[in-house]
């Protein structure tokens, strides 16, 4: 997986929202770092950031699925759902990397979301039971 090394333009915006996320196994590829915040800026949605915070040079463009894609339901096994200490479906927020593309277009990878308790903030990334069915290079829609 690659990183999206790409700065949120913070000096710019002053009504940003940041919001403390904690993944205790990290993100694949980058498991060793475990506390993140999720950045909301104006005029950017429905994409997010999911910046490292010890690292703020470290940071992945994110998209709750449904922005992107009607038809996605991925299947998060029980243990992982105990993990999380989901108790509902409507506990759980889905994050999915956007791989950012220069010259061509853009992806969503639905295979590994980030689920997060949006309780706790507290999370992880998964493999849903049904990722063979899933893309890991979901097309960006045409105006994202």
């Amino acid at each position: 997986m690659t990183a999206t090394l790409i700065q949120p333009a913070m000096n710019a915006v002053t009504h940003s929202t940041e919001v403390p996320v904690h993944l205790p196994a990290g993100i694949l590829g980058f498991e060793s770092y475990t506390d993140w915040v999720l950045i909301s800026v104006p005029g950017e949605e429905p994409f997010q950031w999911l910046q490292v915070v010890d690292n703020p040079r470290l940071a992945f463009v994110v998209v709750e699925p449904d922005a992107v894609t009607c038809n996605y339901y991925p299947d998060i096994g029980l243990q992982d759902v105990e993990c999380i200490g989901l108790e509902s479906p409507d506990d759980a927020l889905l994050l999915n990397i956007v791989t950012v593309r220069t010259h061509g277009k853009s992806t969503v990878n639905l295979k590994g979301p980030i689920v997060l308790n949006r309780h706790t903030m507290t999370g992880k990334q998964v493999i849903p039971v049904n990722a063979l069915g899933l893309d890991l290079q979901h097309p960006l829609p045409v105006g994202s």
